[in-house]
């Protein structure tokens, strides 16, 4: 039986993230067992023990350092990586990782692989986001339409891609922020391949449209919505909530896709060991 970490990021705060990443490990229920570790509150880490690691989405600013928890959270990401440099050239199993969010940025800023910095203003709700080229060859993001949608909450992001750590990493920008011909701000990455096994996403793919809806149908969570966004941006996101091809396509394909090619791979390797 394989095994998966849950690293849940949310600092104690409730959520929708936890529950959402929970259930989709519950999918694979027959194929795995998962444990999970608060990294923030309980200073919680996984061993080198695990075969699939899920990094979550979390509240504030992915470049404080001053907390116990995030310089053993940085060895544990670079001992991910160098895991499966050694695992590639002795032919052992590798760790597969999938990075949403908050900890995007933080391995992103681990990596050095680009700028991150506070928004001008939050990104709050559903998006469209551009593929570029290696998007568009990325078995992930394939059965996806070139813009597709995605739910992002951030106050935070990662532009200004250090090319040569890309170069350095062979590592891939899969997809864009959407296009604002009215601002000049760059563009934010809104997904890496940091390598064949490791993928992180600034966007929420675990984002469950149904649970999301029900959420956010509530009337004191409209009304606060309403009075910090507006009501056309509320209204947008509630629409793309309920349509199929929009959200819901987006949380059906990405991270179980991930998870079936993750497992598939393991599979197949500790067969051959």
């Amino acid at each position: 039986m394989l095994r998966a970490a849950l690293l849940d990021m949310y600092n104690g705060e409730d959520n929708r993230g936890i529950p959402m990443l929970k259930g989709i490990l519950n999918d694979y229920a027959s194929e795995l067992t998962f444990s999970q570790f608060d990294v923030r509150v309980n200073h919680e880490l996984p061993s080198l023990e695990f075969d699939i690691y899920l990094f979550s989405g979390g509240p504030g600013d992915p470049l404080e350092d001053d907390k116990p928890w995030v310089q053993p959270l940085y060895d544990l990401i670079q001992a991910l990586w160098d895991h499966n440099k050694s695992a590639e050239l002795h032919n052992q199993p590798k760790k597969y990782v999938f990075f949403i969010c908050h900890s995007f940025q933080i391995a992103c800023h681990c990596f050095g692989l680009g700028v991150i910095s506070e928004r001008r203003q939050m990104s709050f709700g559903t998006y469209p986001v551009h593929k570029t080229h290696d998007g568009k060859e990325e078995p992930l993001f394939m059965p996806l339409p070139d813009p597709f949608y995605i739910a992002d909450f951030r106050r935070y992001q990662v532009t200004q891609p250090n090319k040569q750590r890309f170069q350095q990493m062979n590592a891939r920008i899969l997809c864009l922020e959407k296009l604002r011909p009215h601002v000049h701000d760059e563009r934010a990455l809104m997904a890496i391949r940091f390598s064949p096994e490791i993928i992180g996403t600034q966007f929420h793919p675990e984002a469950n449209p149904e649970g999301m809806l029900a959420h956010f149908l509530q009337p004191e969570r409209q009304a606060t919505i309403e009075n910090e966004y507006g009501h056309a941006r509320y209204q947008r996101m509630i629409r793309d909530l309920a349509h199929p091809n929009k959200i819901e396509l987006t949380f059906k394909t990405i991270i179980p896709k991930f998870m079936e090619q993750s497992i598939a791979a393991l599979q197949k390797n500790y067969a051959v060991v």
